[in-house]
């Protein structure tokens, strides 16, 4: 497993630019959006936490699409089906080298892209741990959609329309918990809490979906 780890990982970080490409991304969507609300500095902190949970999980996304498909086309995915060692841990293992070679790097960009949008150090630290917390979520659920996709030649934009719809709570909950430390009376621990509960039970539920996924892709 360590071994695979680390070939994932690699594989990760080589393929398309892997965290580069992430980063560069994040950056992007972030930084286009004072164009479009004007320069209304109130407005942009506001709005900040958001738009950074909006843009990390668009950028996480990157690469989904071909978490299975490579071991698909070398043959290393028929061997893992044929390995004494559940498939699902398998595929943790393959989501974990991903969130560290893809989504990692957008959540430690994060708190430098905060300043860009007139964030208080606060709302930065906090945005930041959500998206600690709650990409590993985003992930496990992305790899279900990638095995599911895995058998089409182009399953990009099917992996982005299953995983979307099911990373929606995560979405609200991370959010919810970073605006809780600027608003008056806010709590931060009950929002933050459920984003800790939805990623272990991603963590638990996405691989075994994915394996069974998988397994039929394959018959």
């Amino acid at each position: 497993m360590i071994s695979l780890f680390l070939r994932d990982l690699k594989l990760s970080v080589r393929a398309g630019g892997g965290a580069l490409v992430g980063v560069l991304f994040f950056l992007t969507v972030v930084a286009v959006i004072p164009f479009a609300v004007g320069p209304d500095l109130t407005l942009l902190a506001r709005i900040g936490p958001a738009m950074l949970w909006v843009g990390a999980l668009l950028a996480c996304l990157l690469g989904l699409d071909r978490l299975f498909q490579g071991d698909r086309e070398d043959g290393s995915l028929d061997l893992f089906l044929m390995q004494e060692t559940p498939m699902a841990l398998t595929v943790l293992v393959k989501c974990c080298a991903h969130w560290v070679g893809t989504a990692l790097p957008v959540v430690v960009a994060a708190p430098v892209l905060g300043l860009f949008m007139n964030m208080s150090a606060t709302a930065i630290g906090a945005t930041t741990l959500t998206l600690l917390a709650g990409s590993p979520a985003i992930t496990f659920v992305g790899a279900v959609g990638a095995a599911v996709a895995v058998a089409l030649p182009r399953g990009g934009l099917l992996v982005s329309i299953l995983i979307l719809p099911l990373a929606v709570p995560v979405l609200i909950f991370g959010v919810a918990a970073a605006y809780a430390t600027t608003a008056a009376g806010g709590a931060f621990l009950p929002p933050f809490l459920i984003l800790l509960a939805l990623t272990l039970f991603f963590a638990v539920v996405g691989p075994l979906a994915a394996s069974f996924a998988l397994g039929a892709a394959t018959d």
